[in-house]
């Protein structure tokens, strides 16, 4: 996998824990910051991207009827 260079500015706090992080696990700093990045980036992406559909399926009135919305709510009502 191609790696690229990202300069990020962290509180200092931060970057103490994350320093911590990497002695107890043996990984080093830079390692672990990427995959933060890459879980956070994962995330994002995922939610964003059920965002767009439930829009598309809104746009196009694929909406629950009012009937199974409330048959949903009474059951978990009580």
């Amino acid at each position: 996998m191609e790696t690229a260079i990202l300069t990020i500015r962290v509180p200092q706090e931060v970057k103490d824990q994350l320093g911590k992080l990497a002695g107890v696990t043996h990984r080093s700093q830079s390692f672990l910051g990427g995959e933060a990045i890459q879980r956070y980036v994962d995330f994002e992406s995922w939610q964003i991207a059920e965002i767009q559909q439930a829009i598309i399926e809104a746009d196009a009135g694929d909406f629950a009827s009012d009937e199974d919305f409330n048959a949903v709510i009474k059951k978990h009502a009580g």
